[in-house]
């Protein structure tokens, strides 16, 4: 008896927490979500040179091609 009360107290906070996350976002409050600082990368191309940039200068291979680097390995 104890047990399942437990449990069922436990399943209707569970239930409250995830409910708590559901939110109706209004039409004007959209625009601030979509403002780049919101993303998890706000400078993809940015962050795509700087990956770019040092792995050529660290003559290592690069986490997108299998070709290696040929840097001097100085900024």
């Amino acid at each position: 008896m104890r047990k399942s009360l437990c449990a069922k107290i436990n399943m209707v906070f569970v239930i409250c927490i995830g409910l708590s996350g559901c939110v109706h976002v209004e039409p004007w409050e959209r625009g601030n979500l979509a403002k780049s600082q919101m993303e998890l990368d706000p400078n993809p191309l940015q962050s795509e040179r700087q990956s770019h940039n040092y792995s050529s200068r660290e003559a290592a291979p690069s986490d997108k091609s299998s070709a290696g680097g040929g840097g001097c390995g100085c900024y």
